[in-house]
């Protein structure tokens, strides 16, 4: 038997074959813990994070923490000057925490 763990790692690692960010058009990479959520601009070409965002210092609950993280990458990520980017959801379901973070990155300018 498969654990949840072994299931959303192979996910992923499918994920990650088909997405790639290049320094053009990075990848918005997402990690969602129990307390917090993490998204990070990331060139795969020369393995380096371009900018990031948490819910650390975030207050209210975990889906508002989540748009918070969004318009927060959104706001880096254009003030670096990227406004496409590849949205790579990490084995995780496009749903609750991690869609509520990619609408907002969305609204706050993003392209995916």
């Amino acid at each position: 038997m498969q654990s949840k763990k072994d299931a959303r790692k192979r996910v992923r690692y499918s994920i990650r074959k088909k997405v790639s960010g290049t320094s053009e058009r990075p990848r918005l990479a997402v990690f969602r813990s129990n307390k917090e959520i993490y998204a990070q601009l990331i060139d795969d070409v020369s393995n380096v994070t371009l900018t990031s965002a948490s819910s650390a210092s975030s207050k209210g609950t975990k889906t508002e923490q989540a748009s918070a993280v969004g318009k927060l990458i959104a706001d880096n990520a254009l003030k670096a000057g990227f406004s496409s980017v590849v949205f790579d959801r990490g084995g995780f379901l496009y749903h609750g925490r991690v869609k509520a973070l990619a609408e907002s990155a969305r609204e706050g300018g993003l392209k995916f």
